[in-house]
């Protein structure tokens, strides 16, 4: 089940994105996002993500899942 953005810590605004049930916190550095789980995110928690950023590669790593920056042509 997502959560709104509303309901977790953002770093930097992304209002509409909808996040994993289990996501706290959600930063940016650059042009990569860092969603920070409150325990291991699930391969379907990394689909939903990889849903908010088409295009971009997204890893899993526990728990935290990171869309990194599209690739430079």
């Amino acid at each position: 089940m997502a959560q709104a953005a509303a309901i977790i810590r953002i770093h930097e605004g992304s209002g509409k994105a909808v996040w994993p049930l289990g996501a706290r916190a959600v930063s940016h550095i650059g042009s990569a996002c860092a969603i920070e789980g409150t325990g291991d995110f699930t391969p379907e928690d990394l689909h939903l993500v990889r849903r908010q950023f088409p295009g971009q590669y997204a890893t899993l790593d526990g728990d935290v899942i990171t869309a990194w920056p599209p690739a430079s042509p």
